[in-house]
């Protein structure tokens, strides 16, 4: 989902809750990670594992200019033949240490032996963060949970976007009274038509 796809998703969705709770989950996000330089270890489950957030919390630290949103991607079935990127595996999870962020992203309750490691971490330190269905063992044991219900309105992949695009921002819009239809639409064109950002 590109830039334009979210701006449009979040004209959407102007008014409901899931704005408000994507921008907070994702300022915890960066808060945690940019006040610790960086650290950020992002797992899911065996069945599950969050490539497609990865690859946008990568675009969105070189974008933003904020390093540290750049996550190491745990995976459950990593080998040391894969590229470097690809073969991190569980065992990171057991060197985690205090100053760093642990992001779990999981659609379902997370099994037992994830559960223990996301534990262990938390333990050493690390600050836990989840990004799934909500209730369970690892929403009491997360420092922050984003609840993606089954029922709810968006996906687990569409409020994925939400949160990395909101991470990258540089400054979170200003919270104004409600606006009219015909505002709302003229500052999404002009959000669209404007210029990139320049990077100095």
């Amino acid at each position: 989902m590109d830039a334009v796809r979210v701006a449009l998703l979040r004209e959407v969705l102007a008014g409901t809750e899931w704005l408000g709770a994507t921008r907070h989950f994702a300022g915890t996000l960066r808060g945690s990670v940019v006040s610790h330089g960086g650290g950020l270890l992002l797992v899911g489950t065996p069945e599950y594992e969050p490539w497609h957030l990865a690859a946008h919390l990568v675009d969105e630290a070189a974008w933003s200019g904020t390093p540290e949103l750049a996550p190491t991607l745990v995976r459950h079935e990593a080998s040391p033949s894969d590229p470097a990127h690809l073969a991190v595996g569980l065992g990171r999870l057991e060197a985690a240490r205090r100053g760093e962020t642990l992001l779990v992203v999981a659609p379902g309750e997370a099994a037992a032996p994830l559960l223990e490691r996301v534990g262990d971490a938390r333990r050493a330190g690390a600050t836990v963060l989840s990004l799934g269905p909500g209730g369970g063992g690892l929403t009491a044991m997360a420092h922050e949970v984003l609840p993606v219900p089954d029922c709810s309105e968006l996906d687990l992949d569409t409020v994925q976007h939400l949160v990395s695009a909101a991470a990258g921002e540089n400054a979170l819009p200003a919270r104004r009274g409600p606006r009219r239809f015909r505002d709302r639409l003229s500052r999404l064109a002009d959000l669209l038509t404007a210029p990139p950002p320049t990077r100095w």
